[in-house]
């Protein structure tokens, strides 16, 4: 049975891939600061210790650790995101080149936000238009720490994740409880892009690029056409059967968010990604149009 070891895998995300590759007949184990369960392995995604074993001979290593961007950026906040990004990367860099027989593959995390935004212009992996702001200098510290070092005998993969919709968390999940208590209109001006992807194709696009041998480098999971957060909202709330929702203006966004501890950037910047690698490589997603997807979701 093939091998695959997930860091920071007891989160959202993690537990999407877990469920797929475990169905798919995958022994799947995680790396994680609080075992609880028979397949959990301690580690501090600081210093190589005994789980250091555990890469030996694996098909597939996934690097999801990194503290969460949902929280105010003040400067306590901004060396977690940052620290626990590129030291649990270093260290997994480190491990994988004690190993005897290394992972085949390791696929690491990073962010669509990488991207300048844009309400008009696209972004694919071609593209020369990463931006410089501090969510866009920490994806590409994640990233420089990933290639920094070399894994000769392991294929290396980026994966830019865009915002992945889920029945368990993720994004859907607040936006949600928001057009619930009928705060479910636009924020902002509402025409910021939105690129996403449904968490049925995430772990479909993972396991797809682990499937190809030829695949390295950079890709962005996301669908091939962004919505937009107006569209967004009004989907949410037609899934969830209301027919209104006050819409939040920037001034009313930048207060609440500060009162909640979090940030606006996080629904304000134009996300406005396209997948061009998956495409060119004939993956095909089974959730593109955003109502449907919603509709899927909260059903």
């Amino acid at each position: 049975m093939k091998t695959i070891i997930i860091a920071g895998g007891s989160g959202f995300l993690g537990q999407i891939l877990e469920s797929h590759f475990t169905e798919n007949n995958y022994n799947v184990k995680i790396l994680t600061r609080q075992p609880k369960r028979s397949n959990d392995i301690f580690w501090d995604a600081k210093n190589v210790g005994e789980w250091k074993f555990e890469l030996e001979g694996i098909t597939a290593l996934i690097n999801l650790t990194g503290k969460s961007v949902d929280c105010r950026y003040n400067d306590t906040n901004k060396k977690l995101i940052h620290d626990s990004r590129v030291d649990s990367t270093h260290i997994l860099g480190l491990a994988i080149n004690l190993c005897e027989t290394p992972p085949e593959i390791w696929m690491n995390a990073s962010t669509a936000t990488i991207y300048k935004s844009s309400l008009t212009k696209e972004r694919s992996e071609i593209s020369e238009d990463i931006g410089d702001d501090f969510s866009m200098n920490i994806a590409k510290s994640w990233e420089e720490a990933f290639y920094s070092i070399p894994n000769p005998k392991t294929r290396k993969i980026v994966l830019r994740t865009s915002i992945v919709l889920g029945k368990n968390g993720g994004a859907l999940k607040p936006l949600k409880l928001l057009a619930l208590f009928g705060l479910g209109g636009k924020h902002g001006h509402g025409q910021q892009k939105v690129s996403w992807i449904h968490e049925a194709d995430f772990a479909r696009a993972v396991a797809y690029i682990l499937d190809h041998n030829t695949f390295s480098g950079n890709y962005n999971l996301c669908v091939p056409k962004p919505t937009n957060n107006k569209t967004l909202m009004k989907s949410i709330r037609k899934a969830i059967g209301l027919p209104f929702g006050i819409s939040q203006p920037k001034w009313l966004l930048t207060l609440g968010a500060k009162l909640i501890g979090t940030e606006t950037e996080l629904i304000l910047k134009s996300r406005n990604v396209i997948p061009k690698r998956l495409l060119e490589n004939n993956f095909t997603f089974k959730f593109t149009n955003i109502q449907l997807a919603i509709k899927h979701l909260v059903s």
